[in-house]
């Protein structure tokens, strides 16, 4: 053998008992263990995604339900109460992708959704009317607002 080949057979073995020795130091989860952190990690956003190394509840901080106290006390009625409103509202994440179901499925949600707004018609065109004169809206494709993109083409 040459020495290359024993280099790289020292390698290997060592690279063994090295992760042997690191999976001893961690104590053994069951499989439902393991599978219960999962659950709760896709649940609360605790999971890395979108390829830029972010967690989910960071990179959609809205998406998720902030994590409650871990001394707050919260009644088993309070929370079937919060998951009964949850799935009328559609405001829990599904699918697999990320999004609330009333994202991925507006139609079958905007009852629960639109009982809550207080602005009429006419008074969203209004405002639309407002934001197109002094340019207060993003436009562009690159984030900024059109008045800030002219200042020079808008009343202020």
């Amino acid at each position: 053998m040459n020495r290359t080949s024993i280099s790289a057979a020292a390698i290997a073995i060592s690279a063994l008992f090295a992760g042997q020795a690191m999976a001893a130091d961690a104590p053994a989860l069951t499989r439902d263990q393991v599978k219960a952190e999962l659950a709760h990690a896709v649940q609360t956003g605790e999971l890395v995604g979108g390829g830029i190394g972010m967690k989910l509840n960071e990179m959609a901080p809205g998406k998720y339900a902030a994590q409650a106290e871990s001394g707050a006390a919260v009644s088993r009625e309070q929370v079937k109460a919060e998951l009964a409103q949850a799935v009328q509202t559609g405001n829990l994440v599904g699918g697999g992708i990320g999004m609330k179901l009333n994202e991925m499925a507006p139609g079958k949600y905007a009852a629960a959704q639109d009982a809550g707004s207080s602005v009429s018609r006419t008074q969203v065109q209004a405002e639309l009317a407002e934001a197109i004169r002094t340019g207060n809206f993003v436009g562009g494709g690159i984030g900024l607002k059109l008045n800030e993109m002219a200042p020079g083409k808008y009343a202020a």
